[in-house]
This record gives C-alpha cells, structure tokens and sequence, in this order.
C-alpha cells in the first residue's frame, strides 16, 4: 500500500535523527542576549553604589575587575557545559586548555617577542591542535565506560599542573606563577586608569563564547550533541558516528578555554598555577551544576555568582571560612533547585501553568 503524504510535508532525510532540523530564526529569541549585552557594555558609566554587594561605586575600578572576573568564569562555564551538559562528557581536564591559553600567550610575547594577540592567535591554533589530539586519545577510552574518559583527561591535566609546578627552565615561575608581560599588551588595558578596558574585554569573550554555544547547539550539530548525551547507540544506529560529534564538542570547548587563559592572563594581570590544577576543573563544574546544566543562561549565571561569591566572601575570613560558607550555600541552592538555579523558572511556569 502507498502512504501519500499531506500537501507541503517534507520528510525527513534517511538516517537524520528527528529534531535535528535547524531552528527558524526568531528575533524576539535573540532580543534578550542583546538586552543583557548591552546593559552590561554600559554598567561602567554607572556611578550607583550598592551597599554591602560592593566596596564602591559600580565603576569604580574594584567593582570592575571584580565583574571583569565575573564575566571571564561564566564564559568558562559555558564553554564546559559545552562538553558536560550539551553532548555528556565528563572532562576533568578543562583547565589544562585554560592554563595553556594563560601561560602560553605569556610565553610567546617573553620567548618569541610577540604581542599580545598575534601570541593569543598563535597559542590559540596549537591549543586547538593539541585538543584534537589528546581529545581523540581520550575517547578512545569510552570504550571502557564514561569514567575512563574522566580519568585520562584527568591524567593529562595533573601533568600539566605538574610541568607548571616544577618550573622547568625557569618558563612557568614555578608556585609563584607569571606577572603579565605589560611591554606586549597594548596600553589601553595596564594600569587601574583602564580598569574599564580589562572589563569590556572580559564581556567581549562572554559574548564571544555565548555567540558560538548558543549558534552550534541550535543548528543541527547541537541536535545531534542532545542526541549523543541521551542515546548514543541511537545515534550509530540512524548512520552518524558519535566519536566525530563527541571529538567535535571536545575541540570547540578546548578552543574557547584557549582563548578564555588568554584573556584571563590580562584580567588578572598574570599567570597562576591554580588555573592548571584538576581542582580548578572542578570548580567549572560545581558551577555549571549551581547554574543548570544544559541550559541557556544556567553556566552563565552559576559561573558569574559563583566567582563573585568566592571573591566577596574572602572580606569575612576573620569570621568563618570563606570556602565553609560557599559549600553551605551551594547545598542549600542545590538542595532548592536540584536542576540548578534556571530550573526556578520552569518550576514557576509550571506551578502557573
């Protein structure tokens, strides 16, 4: 018997997933990122002072390293969640691609002469490369179960921290990290006079990072990822390969974890061994968990709030510990919100609905 289909139906190709046909552009969908965005360009020309959130006014040049660091964390949050809630890889190697951009932009403008973007452009290419390599190595172990994965990027990411702690040749300055090299980084952004470039360079990388996230997860590939993270066998089994759409997110998040050390080099006006070690990995996770994994804006606001709870709690060290009050509080969030903070929302529509 032939099946005639109704008038203007398309169907769908052999072997594509279903759900992975692109989304239709909405301009009402992109009207919010540019609202926040914009809103964030121009918080520096804001002189209002919050009480007890801030030391200051917002555009005092505290206020906005702080929002600086802010921004550089949620960047590096999503960019994780990339792997970890997008496509379901558990990585504890992330920040050996962050403290690869750091120490490695530093190095090329010391050791090669360069400026500060040709050496984040050229630490970017070999950090993407390098990505492509021990990002296929470490698949190769799913075979094995999910935590093989974890712990072979976990192995290559404590060599990494063990390299930068041991210091060879005097490169990595060892447990004391690197100062920013400032003769290779344009002026406009050394010195607290400009503080306010260090901070529209911090937005520019989160805009950067949420611009490619939120483009590739729309578009089919970002179907596919879902698609991986639910059923991978379904996936082989429809005639896409896993292992290229895994290797794929892998690289991506690497990538934007390169030029995230970079900019975190000059936000923070140096290179730190904390950046290399798994624990900061883990950090990125807690994160994306707070915020919601998965999500749109989840990493993004659990990578903001968590870095500026872990700067302003260190004013009441005198008086408790400052990590002892942000694990209590990311219990009590976790424990409200177990789908993470953006889950309140869905949790009210529903009640609504």
């Amino acid at each position: 018997m032939t099946v005639t289909s109704a008038p203007g139906h398309v169907p769908p190709r052999t072997g594509e997933p279903r759900g992975t046909a692109p989304r239709r552009w909405r301009p009402r969908a992109a009207a919010v990122p540019a609202a926040v965005l914009l809103v964030l360009a121009l918080l520096p020309y804001s002189a209002v002072e919050v009480p007890f959130l801030l030391d200051g006014p917002v555009n005092a040049p505290g206020s906005l390293q702080l929002f600086a660091l802010c921004l550089v964390f949620a960047g590096f949050a999503l960019g994780y969640d990339l792997m970890f809630g997008r496509t379901g890889l558990l990585s504890f190697g992330h920040a050996l691609y962050i403290a690869g951009g750091a120490y490695g932009t530093q190095l090329a403008m010391t050791e090669l002469g360069l400026t500060l973007v040709p050496a984040a452009l050229l630490i970017l290419v070999l950090g993407t490369v390098a990505a492509v390599v021990l990002g296929a190595i470490s698949l190769r172990t799913l075979a094995l179960g999910g935590i093989g994965f974890a712990m072979v990027t976990l192995a290559f990411a404590q060599a990494g921290s063990i390299l930068v702690g041991r210091n060879p040749g005097g490169l990595t300055g060892g447990e004391e990290g690197l100062p920013l090299h400032t003769a290779g980084v344009p002026e406009a952004f050394v010195g607290v006079a400009h503080t306010v470039n260090v901070y529209w360079l911090a937005l520019g990388y989160l805009a950067v990072v949420a611009a490619v996230v939120w483009w590739t997860t729309s578009r089919p590939v970002g179907r596919v990822w879902q698609a991986v993270r639910d059923n991978e066998q379904r996936v082989a089994v429809l005639g896409r390969d896993p292992f290229r759409y895994k290797l794929g997110a892998f690289v991506l998040a690497s990538a934007l974890a390169v030029l995230g050390g970079s900019v975190h080099l000059v936000v923070t006006a140096g290179a730190t061994p904390h950046t290399s070690t798994p624990q900061f990995t883990l950090t990125l996770l807690v994160m994306v968990v707070l915020g919601g994994s998965g999500t749109r804006w989840g990493p993004v606001v659990g990578g903001a709030l968590f870095a500026y709870l872990d700067q302003r709690l260190a004013a009441f060290a005198d008086v408790a510990e400052p990590l002892l009050i942000l694990g209590t509080l990311f219990v009590l969030a976790v424990y409200a919100a177990p789908g993470g903070l953006a889950s309140l929302r869905l949790r009210r529509v529903r009640r609504t609905a």
